[in-house]
């Protein structure tokens, strides 16, 4: 395997087995009441920072007509014009994960020194919900987002749809279905290592067996959650895997990030490269080194303090355009 980067590698042995548990279809049930414990929603006012950000809870109809979608939406206090948004898409496998638990992180890294707005989706998780539950949720409250822009003070023209591991995977399948059906057109689409393919037949699934923190066997595992008897079928909607699609045109710029000692290593590069060879635009970053959520694990790492600055430079670029 390739070798990991030394800041990661050591920050990966203190973590101890925690960091490589795998997550297999018999454990599922115990693994998201661990995340539930270890990642518990901050309330508001907490989010708030004693004053720093205007945080509110609001709720959008379905597509399907069937129940809300709570959106989280927060932004730098006291900031009266339109704001440029990320609209944030979390991880956790599309099994674990919640809206609230990666908003302070969001809020210091790009929130106040960028000027953003974020709102952030508690979609549906799987298996209680499977495909297209999640991406629909999303659908729906991007749809809410764009034509309410002037209500929650924000730039329409300037909403980045982004998100991390199965968020990133989330936010890649969201911009094929807004382009498709004709719906809001974001200005960016910033996918950190995500997760875009069911198949799990890329070199580095493989290579990565036993040694990345989100290896093929947790994988498998999720998409058969996600997918439930579709899974791997020959005929997969590529707004359940977007690596399934056959037509990348017509995208909004993209920004994809995985590491190179990472499980989604090959199939975030052949995205890339798909959206490149489709005529589009991507900035591929293939941090050495990295393992899945390898900034997450070692925040302090020089590989991920590189990585943060890459991702804001782009972020600023996009939306200045």
């Amino acid at each position: 395997m390739p070798p990991l980067d030394p800041q990661v590698r050591a920050a990966l042995t203190a973590a101890g087995e925690r960091a490589r548990q795998v997550l297999t279809p018999e454990d599922l049930v115990a693994w998201q009441e661990r995340d539930a414990a270890a990642r518990p929603r901050p309330a508001l006012d907490r989010l708030r920072d004693d004053g720093r950000f205007e945080v509110e809870e609001l709720r959008v109809p379905r597509g399907d007509g069937e129940g809300e979608v709570t959106l989280v939406s927060a932004r730098p206090a006291g900031v009266r014009e339109e704001l440029p948004l990320l609209y944030y898409l979390h991880g956790g496998g599309m099994v674990t994960g919640n809206a609230w638990s990666v908003l302070p992180r969001l809020l210091r890294g790009w929130a106040l020194p960028l000027g953003l707005a974020v709102v952030s989706v508690e979609y549906r998780l799987a298996p209680g919900t499977r495909f297209p539950g999640a991406v629909e949720d999303c659908y729906a409250g991007l749809v809410r987002v764009a034509g309410h822009a002037d209500g929650l003070g924000v730039d329409a023209r300037r909403v980045v749809v982004g998100g991390k591991s199965a968020g990133g995977g989330l936010a890649a399948a969201l911009a094929l279905l807004a382009r498709d059906r004709g719906g809001p057109v974001p200005a960016g689409q910033l996918l950190l290592s995500p997760m875009l393919d069911d198949r799990g037949d890329t070199f580095s699934s493989h290579q990565m067996t036993g040694h990345d923190t989100w290896d093929r066997t947790s994988n498998a595992t999720a998409w058969q959650a996600v997918l439930g008897h579709r899974y791997g079928a020959a005929d997969l909607s590529p707004y359940a895997a977007p690596a399934r699609a056959t037509d990348l045109s017509r995208l909004p710029a993209a920004y994809v990030e995985v590491g190179s000692a990472e499980t989604f290593r090959d199939e975030a590069v052949a995205y890339a490269n798909a959206i490149w060879q489709a005529g589009g635009e991507a900035e591929l970053h293939v941090w050495p080194g990295a393992c899945h959520g390898f900034d997450t694990l070692a925040p302090h790492a020089a590989l991920s303090q590189d990585a943060h600055d890459a991702r804001t430079r782009w972020l600023r670029r996009v939306l200045r355009r």
